[in-house]
């Protein structure tokens, strides 16, 4: 499985961590940035995750910000994605299961490391349930046709 990853320089010390995580687990990671706690702007990278998953270059994104809010708005300005920002291991769960959320978002101001590495394993490993989830995704795909 390969992930995006992106972040802020806000976001960046624990992209850096999600970085070392994934890759010691077995997973293909697209770095897209940024290099460094310089200041630069959240919808650069959040499009980026955004354009790599939604290109199919990636199966996943994981983008961080301070807050996690800025970042996923700009991802999901990318048609075919639905990031997410998550706080836990329930929301990333039920991210993936009931939204079929493509890409994880996190407030690296917010929310702990290890809290963090746990929600990506919990986002990774779920699954969507469709059945009645399925003509609520199917209305959010149809935004993105609508709003072209």
């Amino acid at each position: 499985m390969k992930i995006a990853l992106g972040s802020d320089h806000a976001g960046f010390t624990l992209k850096q961590l999600l970085l070392e995580k994934l890759k010691s687990e077995g997973y293909e990671v697209l770095d897209l940035g940024t290099d460094s706690l310089e200041s630069v702007d959240y919808p650069d990278f959040g499009e980026a995750v955004g354009k790599a998953v939604a290109g199919g270059e990636a199966d996943f994104g994981i983008a961080c910000c301070g807050t996690g809010i800025g970042i996923s708005i700009a991802a999901n300005k990318v048609k075919g994605i639905r990031a997410a920002v998550v706080h836990d291991v329930s929301s990333a769960m039920l991210a993936r299961e009931h939204n079929d959320a493509n890409v994880l978002c996190f407030g690296a101001r917010l929310i702990g490391d290890v809290v963090a590495f746990d929600s990506v394993d919990a986002f990774l490993s779920a699954t969507f349930e469709g059945g009645r989830h399925e003509k609520r995704i199917a209305k959010l795909s149809l935004l993105d046709e609508k709003n072209e």
